[in-house]
C-alpha cells in the first residue's frame, strides 16, 4: 500500500508538468503580446486602440492574479485527464498508428468548432443575473481589459471553462499534438479578444469568407456594454441568435460606432447582469 508521501510524489510527477504548461502557456501568450503592444505601439497600433479608456495598473495587477488562479486550476483540471487517459477513461494517443494526419486534422478542427459553442452558451448562462456574481464578476471588472485579462475569472467559471475539454475527451479520442495545438489555438485568441487594440484586418467586418471570424473589437464591445458579442472565436451564435452587437461592423471599420438607438457607444460598469 503506497504511503501519503509516494502517494503526493505520484500526484505532483503528473500535475507539475500540467501546472508548467497551464500557468506558462498564460504567461508567454499574455505576455508576449503585451510586449508586442509596447514595441509597436508608436508603429500603428496607437490608431487601432479600441477604447479611448486605459487600464489602470491596479485593473493589470488584478487580471494577473486571477489568470493565476485559473491556471492553477486549469492544471489540476489537467492532471485529472491524465489520470482518466492513464485509466481508461479517455484516449490520448501518442502516435499515428491509431489516426494518421487527417484524423487530426478533423479533430483539431471539431474540437475548436465545439469549444465555440460550448462558450457561446455557458458565456449566456453566466450572465444570467443569479449566477453572474458568483461566476462572472470578476472578468467583468476589466471594462477596458488587456492581454493579460485572458484568464481573469472567478473559481466557478474557471472551473466551467476547464470541463469543456474531458467532455470532449469522454467523446472523442485526441492525438496528444491535437490536444497541444487546441490549448495553444485557444490561449492565443483568447490574449488576441484582449488586447484593447484591433489586431484583426479591418477588412473582416465586410468579408464574404471571413467575416464569421472574430475581430479584438468583437469581444472587446462585450466588455465595454456588456450585453452582447458572447462568442469566443466566430460570430456564427452571435449573428444566429440576434446577440452581435449591432454597432459592431461599423466599429470594427474604424468609424463611429452607434447603437441601435442611435447614441454613440461608452464604456461604462455595468449595474445589472442580463442576458
Amino acid at each position: 500500500m503506497q504511503t501519503i508521501l509516494e502517494l503526493l510524489a505520484s500526484f505532483w510527477q503528473i500535475w507539475s508538468p500540467n501546472l508548467f504548461l497551464d500557468v506558462g502557456r498564460y504567461v508567454v501568450a499574455a505576455g508576449g503580446l503585451a510586449l508586442i503592444l509596447k514595441l509597436f505601439w508608436n508603429f500603428g497600433l496607437r490608431r487601432r486602440k479600441i477604447q479611448a479608456r486605459w487600464a489602470t495598473t491596479a485593473d493589470i495587477r488584478r487580471e494577473i492574479l486571477a489568470s493565476l488562479r485559473t491556471g492553477v486550476i486549469f492544471s489540476l483540471n489537467g492532471a485529472a485527464i491524465v489520470y482518466g487517459a492513464i485509466h481508461g477513461v479517455f484516449t490520448i494517443y501518442m502516435d499515428f498508428d491509431k489516426a494518421g494526419i487527417g484524423y487530426l486534422a478533423v479533430s483539431l478542427a471539431g474540437i475548436i468548432v465545439a469549444h465555440d459553442a460550448y462558450f457561446y452558451w455557458t458565456h449566456r448562462l453566466m450572465h444570467q443575473p443569479r449566477l453572474y456574481p458568483y461566476f462572472h464578476r470578476t472578468h467583468h471588472r476589466s471594462v477596458t481589459p488587456t492581454p493579460f485579462a485572458a484568464y481573469a475569472f472567478d473559481i466557478p467559471e474557471a472551473m466551467l471553462m476547464a470541463t469543456f475539454t474531458p467532455l470532449w475527451l469522454w467523446f472523442v479520442p485526441m492525438h496528444a499534438l491535437g490536444l497541444f495545438l487546441f490549448m495553444a489555438f485557444m490561449i492565443v485568441r483568447n490574449v488576441m479578444g484582449h488586447a484593447g487594440v484591433e489586431l484583426m484586418p479591418r477588412s473582416l467586418a465586410d468579408s464574404r469568407w471571413f467575416g464569421w471570424i472574430n475581430a479584438t473589437t468583437h469581444h472587446d464591445l462585450h466588455h465595454a456594454t456588456f450585453h452582447h458579442n458572447y462568442g469566443l472565436y466566430f460570430t456564427w451564435w452571435d449573428r444566429m441568435m440576434g446577440t452581435e452587437h449591432p454597432a459592431y461592423r461599423e466599429k470594427l471599420r474604424g468609424t463611429p460606432a452607434h447603437d441601435a438607438a442611435g447614441s454613440v457607444v461608452s464604456v461604462a460598469r455595468p449595474a445589472a447582469a442580463t442576458s
